[in-house]
């Protein structure tokens, strides 16, 4: 099966096997929250995929 390429760029691979991605829709609309809010915005999370997810989504 062919590698997902649009989704693969969206994710990363930390040092210690963890996949990461950045949680859609914090990009406008920030004006209101609090401080604290948006910096929780900025951060990535990870996901956990199962075996089979993993051979499809990274190379």
């Amino acid at each position: 099966m062919k590698t997902n390429k649009s989704f693969t760029k969206r994710l990363r691979v930390s040092k210690k096997g963890k996949v990461i991605s950045r949680v859609p829709g914090h990009n406008h609309f920030n004006a209101k929250d609090s401080g604290r809010a948006r910096q929780r915005k900025g951060r990535a999370s990870s996901i956990a995929l199962s075996i089979a997810d993993r051979s499809r989504f990274l190379p």
